[in-house]
This record gives structure tokens, sequence and C-alpha cells, in this order.
């Protein structure tokens, strides 16, 4: 099955390199190993495998190579040097494709810059749009308890889905934390990963957990940022600009992995409506360049709507994520009618689609499907 994005970055390669980005197990291999069978001669090399490691420190690879693979590559110590020397002493016909389940391009921000020579591509597991656009069937319920992972996914039955995320969460936080940062208590990451499994789509507060797991609140947010880092949570952090400011500076974490989510259906759906607008988002960013953001909104009295989508700190529209409830949620009433905002409610179990005072309340696969990509 090819992936949506595959085109778009065949096209990026013939003009700069591509970073390709995204959780570990998120298909990003193979979707380098698609891209590969469309050049007449390829080469892929992981950081991780030694043999490899030898290969890419010595550009043992011939001239002649269209398009070079390199994954993992930020594990090599000064590989922004490294990367920058390759691309720009290249031959002009050869491609370079770099991969890896951290934030390549938080790793911009510091030493000497690759800016203006790479596009960066974001893989993120499946979506009801995407499964839409490559023709994939479907069902919401099958995406609540599997999460949109390749592997999970498309198992034969659940049992296969949970045996592999068991080893998943393992490998998470046993291989690619320690691979990331020297972390001297791994079980206390753990146990900060399994409190925000528990508490989806509530502002989370660092003291609050530091206290449960007797590390320091700053701890707690490097923990965080860590996890962040490797594409396990993301964080969606309140708007404040032209809107009463934000009462809480607390952030709501949410996992790219909707089978990690701990808690009701609600909790769960709104993981995966998380999830769905954050991959719009970065498809905002990465393949439109515009300057888009996913925040929430909460003022001092406690008026709070799950989402809003920004674009150039204006927000572009105000989501609230419901399960079953049909009624328009007081707190977007509040909003759309001091604000003017367009509101939508996305509801799961909705029998009738409808507008209410302005208010859209939309089906849940109905509004998910046509999110932009």
């Amino acid at each position: 099955m090819e992936r949506f994005q595959k085109q778009a970055i065949l096209r990026d390669l013939q003009k700069k390199m591509v970073f390709l980005a995204g959780p570990r197990q998120v298909g990003k291999t193979t979707l380098s190993k698609s891209i590969a069978q469309e050049f007449k001669s390829s080469m892929y090399l992981t950081y991780d495998h030694l043999e490899d490691r030898r290969i890419m420190l010595n550009e043992g690879w011939l001239p002649s190579t269209e398009l070079l693979i390199l994954d993992e590559l930020h594990k090599m110590p000064k590989w922004k040097n490294y990367l920058k020397g390759i691309y720009d002493t290249k031959p002009s016909h050869q491609k370079i494709l770099v991969t890896g389940s951290a934030r390549l391009e938080i790793f911009n921000k510091v030493g000497d810059s690759l800016a203006g020579r790479y596009f960066l591509h974001r893989l993120m597991p499946f979506s009801p749009s995407e499964c839409d656009k490559i023709g994939m069937s479907y069902t919401l319920d099958h995406f609540l308890e599997r999460g949109g992972f390749p592997e999970p996914f498309l198992a034969p039955d659940l049992t296969e889905a949970n045996r592999w995320r068991l080893q998943y969460v393992d490998s998470l936080l046993r291989t690619d934390v320690l691979d990331f940062d020297n972390i001297q208590n791994l079980n206390a990451i753990r146990l900060v990963f399994d409190l925000l499994r528990e508490r989806v789509g509530s502002p989370v507060s660092y003291s609050s957990i530091a206290e449960d797991v007797a590390i320091s609140p700053n701890t707690v947010k490097k923990y965080i940022q860590i996890l962040e880092a490797l594409y396990i949570v993301f964080r969606v952090t309140p708007f404040s600009q032209n809107i009463a400011r934000s009462l809480l500076k607390e952030p709501k974490i949410y996992f790219f992995d909707n089978g990690l989510v701990k808690g009701d259906a609600g909790a769960k759906f709104e993981n995966f409506v998380a999830t769905c607008l954050q991959k719009h988002v970065y498809a905002k960013v990465d393949y439109e360049g515009k300057n888009y953001s996913l925040k929430y909104l909460r003022t001092k009295e406690e008026h709070e709507v799950d989402f809003a989508l920004v674009q150039e700190k204006k927000i572009e529209k105000m989501i609230e994520v419901k399960h079953a409830d049909a009624s328009v949620h007081p707190a977007l009433t509040y909003f759309y009618d001091k604000y003017r905002i367009p509101a939508v409610q996305v509801v799961k179990e909705l029998r009738q689609e409808k507008v209410d005072k302005g208010i859209e309340l939309i089906q849940g696969q109905s509004f998910l499907k046509h999110l932009v990509l």
C-alpha cells in the first residue's frame, strides 16, 4: 500500500534534501524503500547498524548512487556538519533522504544551520482522510481500538495488535529514550508516561505529576519534552492572543498512538480527533507553507473549548469534541457569541447533522475524513 505523501516527497527530492520524521514504526522505512524503487540506483543506510555506520562515516557509496537514504542519522555526533558537507559536495544527480524517529527539525535550532537545504515531511499514523485517499476501508471504532499505526491497524485480530503495543512501549522507553538522553531514572519516566495515559484531554500540572512520582516539576517537564521529541506525545497549549488570557498555562497532552490512551470512550475519541488535527496542522505547514498550530481555549472564568485551529496567530476554527452529546457545549456558545469565530462540535455518535445558532454539529467520521493531510 502506498502512503499518500509519497508523490510529494518525490517532487521535493528533485529540489532539496528531504527530512522524513515521525514516530517509531509509523512506516518511514517502508515508505523510504518504496521511494527508492523509483530510482535506478539507491542505497539505504541506518546509523543503528555497525557496518552501515562505517559506510556512512567513510562516505563509502558509489558516486553514481541516485538516491541516498540515511536513517537515524541524528544519533551521529555532529551529524548536521556531516550532512551539510555531504549535501554541499554531492553530484548534482544525487538525492538525499534523511529519516528518523525523533523530531529532526528541533536539532536545527543549535549549531550550524541546514536552513535552505531541506524540506521537512512528517509521516503520521493512518487517519480517515488518508484512508479515503488511498482507498483503504476503515471504521472509527477500528481506529479507536487499534490506533493508526500500520501494524496494529492492519493486524488480523486485536490480540496481535495488543502484542505489538506491549513491545512498542517497551522499545520506546528502554531503547529510544535512553538513546535520546542519558536518563538515570527509567522507572520515573515510565511512571510519568503511565500518568499521562490517564490524563488525556485535561490540562497537565507538572507539579501534580512531580508529587505523584516524587521528582521535581522541572524533571517532569524534561521527561515530557523527551516524549514529545520522540513523537510519543504532543502538547496542545492554551491560546491567549485576542482572547481573554488563560487562567492556566498547562498544556494538554495527547498520544500519537491512540491505543495508548487509558480512559473512557470520550477520552479515546478526543485523543483520536487531536491526532487527526495535528496531522492536518503538519500538512498545512509541510505542504502548503502556512503558519498553522493547534491550541485550546480557556478563560479565567473557565470557559474551555477542546481545540482551536490557528493560522498566523488568528483562530480559524474552534472545535469541541463529544462522544455522544448532541447539545451544543456552553463554552462553544460563549466563544462563538462573543468573538464570532467559526465553531464546530464533532460528535462520534450523532444521528442528525445540523446548525444550531451558528454552530455546526458534525458526525465524527464526516469531519475527520475531510481534513487536509
